[in-house]
């Protein structure tokens, strides 16, 4: 057995597994990647994929596979050319060239910031994805036998009975998923935890639990660490003394956990931006907010951490699926469906016909409804009318036409919304709530990856088969989260509905950095660029978003397509420089 960072290497009569991550169990990575290679050493059909948070190559006498778990949170890609496999690698970047560039992932990732984690394009011709809970197969010398796709789990049961009584409903289903929550939270401690704490319902429920395991034993002996951004004005100054609520109930049943508070006045989005877009393997749509987890994570890596949990994932996972009045509409039950509907347009502060729109019409014909949109709001701005699939009017329409941007388009929007939107719901929000290539391309350094508890396949298998009649109570958001954590939460926590969002570092970061940002376009210099984007409506775009036009929406795409200039321009320079901080495995016979 050998350890190398975040990568364990063993072998026993069976064959050799390379696993970067962990599989089972933080605490015990050896006996996890033993498991994989007992598991899949055997004749006959592939099992399923553990559970776990992992890349691995497994070499055997007369077969090699390639696996990562189903939530995808480590990468692995394939160099293949010809039906061969030559090298493996979990850095795209590693295997491919800057010369041969994939034009169709650029349109797969303008589509919206889920395209990557699903797509089997990556930047680079020749290189490709091993997917979420996928198994590839190769032979001794690296010829492709097959790949065998992921295959659904508990999480696709049909929805429990409902008991009789909506309090019953609530009760069983908190202690359905604290249960799942505690197995999750334990499954991530390691030597020395580090636990992201701001004050809200979730990454303080992972503390807690966290803190719970090392009071009551379990099996864990370690360390906690409370990692905290602290702001001392502005907007988010207001969510200190939730915070210091939060910490302090941490403590009590942890009072060896270590709060590290670290100051954030100074923190604006798109801080250091060439360094954040242009670094990762892969162009990242959310590296402008990578200066405030930056920050937090340099003080969790020198303290030696060696996992990072967070809270991240749960306003999807662990709240009401918004998409169960598709299904009531789907199924003929309109009158349940409206009843249903006024109800969330109630609690939301939004109209009945908003509510409808969202969550029954548009997954129903999304390209549809977004060109509609698109028409209606566009109103002379470059912003305006800008949704998940629209393409953004900076992108130059022969390209999206020569390199597939509508079936992109397509493939996003089917992905998002599936046949049946209220299952497809979960798929999408695991994958735009935690794949950050920017944490993994630190991980080496760091000595540590996130994980996400409520991304975990128990969790969302949990919330999956519970009934909408257990899971939503009008203005009471995360309902079923809230009744689990009841005996742990303190009041101040438990009780807020809203939390102060990171608007104000946006906007900072836009009256700080807008000027450098449209120099960066402007000085642009790789030909994708040009070929790509009518650079001067990418600049009004910044510019429009400065004045704070747009919505939600629309600053995604600019974001993303900001991200993707400047990585554009840093991939030769990395390409040249770049240390051998990913591993690459080459695939020889005997290997």
């Amino acid at each position: 057995m050998a350890r190398q960072g975040l990568v364990t290497t063993v072998s026993s009569p069976a064959g050799t597994a390379v696993v970067a991550g962990w599989v089972g169990s933080v605490r015990d990575r050896t006996a996890g990647a033993l498991g994989l290679l007992d598991d899949f050493g055997g004749p006959g059909a592939t099992p399923h994929p553990p559970t776990g948070d992992y890349a691995a190559v497994l070499v055997f006498r007369d077969r090699i596979l390639l696996m990562r778990d189903e939530q995808a949170r480590i990468p692995l890609f394939f160099r293949e050319s010809g039906g061969r496999v030559s090298a493996v690698s979990t850095s795209a970047r590693r295997l491919g060239g800057a010369e041969e560039l994939e034009r169709r992932y650029f349109c797969r990732y303008l589509t919206g910031n889920l395209a990557q984690p699903h797509s089997e394009l990556t930047p680079f011709a020749g290189v490709h994805r091993v997917l979420a809970g996928e198994v590839v197969e190769l032979s001794v010398t690296g010829q492709m036998r097959g790949r065998v796709p992921r295959r659904g789990r508990q999480g696709h049961d049909p929805s429990v009975p409902a008991a009789d009584g909506p309090g019953t409903r609530l009760d069983e289903a908190a202690k359905d998923l604290r249960l799942a929550l505690e197995n999750a939270v334990g499954r991530r401690m390691g030597r020395m935890t580090a636990c992201h704490v701001s004050g809200g319902t979730d990454s303080t429920s992972v503390a807690l639990l966290a803190a719970r395991h090392l009071a009551e034993g379990r099996g864990h002996r370690g360390d906690l660490v409370l990692l905290a951004g602290r702001f001392g004005r502005g907007e988010l100054a207001g969510e200190q003394p939730y915070l210091d609520e939060a910490v302090e109930v941490i403590r009590r049943f942890a009072p060896a956990a270590r709060p590290v508070i670290v100051d954030a006045d100074d923190v604006a989005d798109f801080d250091d931006f060439q360094h954040h877009a242009g670094d990762p393997d892969e162009p990242h749509a959310h590296a402008f907010r990578a200066p405030f987890w930056s920050r937090l994570h340099a003080a969790a890596a020198e303290l030696g951490c060696d996992t990072l949990v967070t809270g991240c994932g749960a306003d999807p996972i662990a709240d009401a699926n918004p998409f169960h009045l598709h299904r009531l509409a789907r199924t003929g039950q309109l009158r349940q469906m409206t009843t249903l509907a006024r109800a969330w347009a109630a609690s939301s502060e939004r109209g009945l016909r908003d509510v409808v729109s969202a969550h029954v019409v548009q997954p129903t014909l999304p390209l549809t409804v977004e060109r509609v949109t698109a028409l209606v709001r566009r109103r002379g701005t470059v912003l305006g009318g800008l949704g998940d699939f629209t393409r953004p009017r900076w992108l130059r329409p022969g390209f999206a036409r020569a390199h597939g941007y509508r079936e992109a388009g397509i493939a996003e929007s089917r992905f998002v919304f599936g046949r049946e939107p209220e299952q497809s719901f979960y798929d999408a929000a695991n994958y735009i709530a935690a794949p950050d290539p920017l944490s993994w391309y630190r991980a080496p350094r760091d000595g540590f990856f996130l994980s996400h508890p409520f991304l975990d396949p128990e969790v969302i298998a949990t919330m999956r088969r519970l009934p909408v009649e257990a899971t939503f109570r009008p203005g009471r958001p995360k309902a079923v989260l809230r009744e689990a954590m009841s005996d742990l939460l303190p009041p101040g926590v438990r009780d807020r509905m809203v939390k102060i969002p990171f608007n104000e570092l946006y906007a900072r970061g836009l009256r700080t950095h807008g000027d450098e940002l449209i120099d960066l376009c402007r000085s642009a210099v790789h030909p994708l660029t040009a070929e790509m984007f009518d650079i001067e409506m990418l600049c009004r775009a910044v510019r429009e978003a400065r004045l704070g036009m747009g919505d939600s929406y629309a600053w995604d795409r600019l974001n993303a397509s900001l991200a993707l200039v400047v990585w554009l321009e840093r991939l030769d320079h990395q390409q040249r420089s770049r240390t051998l901080d990913a591993a690459t495995m080459p695939v020889i016979a005997g290997s």
